[in-house]
Parts: structure tokens; C-alpha cells; sequence
């Protein structure tokens, strides 16, 4: 029951979605409204070797009973939706963040809430590419990272020849919580605690950071859109404080082209497809194979 969970809403209705079925034994609904899948239908079937169905998103409520696999992306899968799942295994969430699953009541209908690793699916490099096609739209010499997780890391790996200076935050960085030594790519290293002081010191600030309730110059957002204060960003784009804004994913999604962020020249955006790679849907397809194979 597809969608990549966005910044913004998640519809409640959308285009066709293809449901896939494994043998009677598990389903995922697959398909996204803003972008055509890189993978046709087809070869998820030679993938997968599954039965493929059609089903609308606002039918997923009317059905949903009929599956046990459920890959998430632009639904919002709510208690009203997860307690009519009768026969859910396993929800599956494509990308970072879970906050599109009511993971309390999947809990209390003993179903199981996952997501698959971004690297896992190559999802946290293209995630970089997309940070560092942004940055360099802006680029100055300061960049701040904001979580610096597999995504942060990546983006360090590939800003570093620019000859920028890195700053980065992180809850804990001792070195398992990291895959890589990365003393030769963080300048300055801190925690939530310093992300305003180092915020005032960097020119250009990326958001690699889960959505949540803790979480300027120039500035690019690849993570989820309510990160940032849509007003506070208005303003200071307005007044110049803000001297760029580059993000991939909006307040709302699908967003609103008239939306006036968008009316600025120095704002560059793109519909949430930072992710979206070949390699990562076949990644995530084999993912979810080995899912429905678990009893």
C-alpha cells in the first residue's frame, strides 16, 4: 500500500495501485502518485514472482483485509485502516521514517512495522546526490549537517572535494553507531544541543534529521518537510536572512505550485524523488521478498 511517506500530508485517495500478491501469502500495494515506478510492473513480477492486482488508493480501506505484506509510501496507515488488516504480517515501510504507521495499534493487532534500510536500497546515496545537486545550487564554503546518519555520511563523502568546511550533529557518535572512520570528513562535531550554535556559523545548513519534536543562511531539507517552520522560512527568505532554500520534500505533498516559497527565485525543489533509483526498487523488492517469506 504504497506511497514515500512525505513531509507534508499523506492523501487520503490517488491513482491506481498495483497490489502484489505472493502465492495467496502476502501482498504489497505499489504505487506512488507523484513519479512512474523506474521498475515496470513486469519485472516486479519476474522479481518477486508474484500475481499482480489493481487497486485504488481509496480502495486500500475496503480490501486491505485480503493481505499480509504492506509496503508503505504516500498513505497514511491510521488505527481505522490497520484494525480492518485481518490478515497483516508485516508493514513495510519504504525510506526513513515510520510516522506514516500507527505503530501502536499495528502493535496491538500483533502485525509487525518495518522499514527498509536506506543502506540496504542505495536509497541514502541518491538521497545524498540529490542534497549535493541542491547545495550545489547554493553553494558557499560552510556546510552543516543536521544528523548526521548513512545519508549525512554520504553527503560528507561527497561534498568534502568541494573544499568546504563540515560541520555535523549527532546523538551519540561513538564508532559503532558509524561505518566509516570519519574524522577526515566531519571538521566540527556536536550534538542536538549545538545545532543553533552551529547553525549560526554555517552558510548552508542540510536536514538529514527523523522527524520528531526536537527537531538559517542557506538552506537544504531532503528529509521531511514539517523540519521547517513553513512561516519562519517564509519570513526569512522575505528579508533576505535566508539567502536559499533547496528541498525535495514540501510541507504538503503533492505541493501546491502556487504555494508563495515557491515564488522566490533563490528556492529550488524537487518532488520528493531523492530516493527514487532503479537500483533502489529492486533493492527493496528483494527486501520485501525475504519479508514474506517469514511465518
Amino acid at each position: 500500500m504504497a506511497g514515500s511517506v512525505g513531509g507534508g500530508g499523506w492523501p487520503a485517495g490517488g491513482s491506481a495501485t498495483p497490489a502484489l500478491r505472493s502465492n495467496g501469502s502476502a501482498v504489497c500495494i505499489y504505487k506512488d502518485m507523484f513519479f512512474t515506478y523506474p521498475i515496470n510492473l513486469y519485472e516486479l513480477n519476474i522479481l518477486l514472482k508474484i500475481l499482480v492486482d489493481e487497486v485504488g488508493l481509496e480502495e486500500v480501506p475496503d480490501v486491505i483485509q485480503n493481505y499480509h505484506l504492506c509496503i508503505v509510501k504516500n498513505r497514511l496507515i491510521d488505527s481505522d485502516i490497520i484494525a480492518k488488516a485481518s490478515q497483516m504480517k508485516v508493514i513495510m515501510q519504504y525510506g526513513v521514517g515510520i510516522e506514516g504507521v500507527d505503530v501502536n495499534a499495528a502493535t496491538e493487532h500483533k502485525i509487525k512495522v518495518a522499514r527498509i534500510n536506506g543502506s540496504t536500497t542505495g536509497n541514502a546515496v541518491s538521497c545524498a546526490e540529490m542534497a549535493i545537486y541542491l547545495t550545489l545550487g547554493i553553494l558557499r564554503k560552510q556546510v552543516l549537517i543536521l544528523g548526521f546518519g548513512a545519508i549525512g555520511v554520504e553527503i560528507a563523502k561527497r561534498i568534502r572535494p568541494f573544499g568546504v568546511k563540515i560541520l555535523a550533529t549527532k546523538r551519540n557518535w561513538s564508532a559503532e553507531t558509524l561505518p566509516c572512520d570519519i574524522d577526515e570528513l566531519v571538521d566540527k562535531k556536536g550534538g542536538p544541543e549545538d545545532m543553533y550554535e552551529f547553525t549560526g556559523e554555517a552558510d548552508i545548513v542540510i536536514t538529514c534529521l527523523l522527524l520528531s519534536n526536537e527537531t538559517g543562511s542557506y538552506l537544504v531539507n531532503i528529509a521531511r518537510g514539517h523540519i521547517l517552520d513553513y512561516d519562519a522560512v517564509f519570513d526569512h527568505l522575505k528579508s533576505g536572512h535566508l539567502g536559499g532554500l533547496g528541498i525535495d520534500v514540501a510541507w504538503t505533498e503533492p505541493y501546491d505550485p502556487e504555494d508563495p516559497i515557491l515564488k522566490f527565485s533563490n528556492v529550488i525543489i524537487t518532488p520528493h524523488t531523492a530516493g527514487v533509483t532503479e537500483y533502489s526498487f529492486r533493492a527493496a523488492a528483494k527486501v520485501c521478498t525475504n519479508s514474506s517469506k517469514c511465518p
